[in-house]
C-alpha cells in the first residue's frame, strides 16, 4: 500500500473512532450533569473537527506536484495541525469558563458510576487509537498523523486524572471538586493545543531538522569516497512526508560531466538509502582548488601542488556552510 493511502486509510479509521467516541460521550453528560464529564465530550468535538480536517489535508497532499506547486501540496498537513492547536487551545478556553460558572451555579450531579466507566473506556480506546495514529506518522513522516495522536493520548491523561476525580466525588460529594477537575483538565489541554501550534510553526518557517542533519552527516562520514573533497551548502526543506535536499559537493577539477555526475549520483544514492521513498535531492558539484591538496585523499593524485596533512573534517557545521571555508 502506498505511504499516502495507508495515512488516509488510518485518518479514516481515527475519525469513525472520534465520532462513536463523542457520541458516548455526551450520553455520559447527559446522564450525569457533571462539567467534568462535559470537559470530555467538549474535546471530543475538537477531536471529531480536526480529524475530517486532518483527513481533508492527507487528501490534499498526496495529490502529486503540479505546475502551481511544484514542491507538492505537503505544506498544508503543517497549516492543518496548526488548526488542530488552535482549536484545542479553544476548547481548553471554554472548559476553563465553564469550571469557573459551576462554582458560582453548581448542578446536582447523577449516575456518577456510569459515567465513570463511559469516560473511562472512552480513554482507553483514545490511548489505543493515539499511539497507533503516532506510530505511523513517525514511520511516515506526517505531522497530521503524529498531531492528531498527541491530541488523542493527551485526551486519555485528562480521562484518567477526570476518572479518579469523578470517583472522588463519588465518594464524598462535595460538589466543587467537579468544577475544580474542569479547571485542571481544561489548562491541560490548553498547554497542549499551546505545544502542537508551535511545533507547527517551526516546521511551517522551515527551521533546520537536526535529528535529519545528525543522520545525513554520520552516513555522508561512513560512506565519505576519497574524490569528496568537500560537501557544503546543505539545506533541508520538508514539505509533507518529503524532505528536499540541496548541497554542494567538490571534486576533482579535471573531472569531465560525467564522472561529476556519476559522484553526485554516488551521494545521492546514500542519501536515499537512509531516507526511502521520502527525499529529493539536489546536488551541485564544485572543483576543488591547489589550497586544498594538503586535505586531499586522492594521495597519487598527478595534479597535487601540496604533500598531503590530513582530511577535511567534514562537520555538521562545515556541511551548512554557504561557501567552501578554505576559499
Amino acid at each position: 500500500m502506498k505511504v499516502n493511502t495507508l495515512k488516509i486509510k488510518v485518518q479514516k479509521q481515527i475519525l469513525t473512532i472520534s465520532i462513536l467516541l463523542l457520541g458516548g460521550k455526551f450520553i455520559a453528560f447527559y446522564l450525569t450533569n457533571s462539567v467534568g464529564i462535559l470537559t470530555d465530550a467538549l474535546e471530543s468535538i475538537v477531536n471529531v473537527i480536526a480529524g475530517a480536517i486532518s483527513l481533508v489535508s492527507l487528501y490534499i497532499s498526496s495529490k502529486p506536484r503540479d505546475e502551481d506547486h511544484p514542491f507538492g501540496h505537503g505544506k498544508v498537513e503543517q497549516i492543518t495541525a496548526s488548526i488542530e492547536g488552535i482549536l484545542i487551545m479553544l476548547a481548553g478556553g471554554i472548559i476553563i469558563v465553564e469550571g469557573i460558572k459551576r462554582i458560582f451555579d453548581p448542578i446536582v450531579i447523577q449516575k456518577l458510576d456510569i459515567g465513570i466507566l463511559i469516560v473511562a473506556g472512552a480513554g482507553l480506546i483514545n490511548y489505543l487509537v493515539g499511539w497507533y495514529s503516532i506510530r505511523i506518522g513517525k514511520k511516515h513522516d506526517s505531522m497530521a498523523l503524529i498531531a492528531g495522536g498527541k491530541h488523542l493520548q493527551s485526551d486519555t491523561y485528562s480521562s484518567i486524572g477526570l476518572v479518579l476525580g469523578l470517583c472522588l466525588l463519588y465518594f464524598t460529594h462535595i460538589g466543587w471538586i467537579d468544577s475544580a477537575l474542569a479547571i485542571i483538565f481544561g489548562g491541560i489541554i490548553l498547554i497542549t493545543g499551546i505545544r502542537i501550534l508551535f511545533k507547527t510553526s517551526e516546521n511551517l518557517m522551515d527551521k533546520a531538522d537536526n535529528k535529519l542533519l545528525v543522520l545525513l552527516h554520520k552516513t555522508i562520514i561512513k560512506n565519505r569516497k576519497d574524490d569528496w573533497m568537500d560537501i557544503h551548502n546543505l539545506k533541508i526543506i520538508k514539505n509533507g512526508n518529503i524532505h528536499y535536499i540541496d548541497c554542494d559537493l567538490t571534486l576533482p577539477w579535471y573531472y569531465n560531466i560525467r564522472q561529476s555526475h556519476e559522484a553526485c549520483d554516488e551521494l545521492e544514492r546514500l542519501i536515499e538509502i537512509e531516507l526511502p521513498d521520502r527525499v529529493q535531492l539536489s546536488v551541485h558539484s564544485d572543483p576543488c582548488n591547489e589550497h586544498q591538496c594538503k586535505n586531499c585523499l586522492l594521495i597519487d593524485c598527478i595534479h597535487r601542488t601540496q604533500i598531503f596533512e590530513s582530511p577535511l573534517e567534514l562537520t555538521i557545521k562545515l556541511l551548512t556552510h554557504e561557501e567552501e571555508k578554505n576559499k
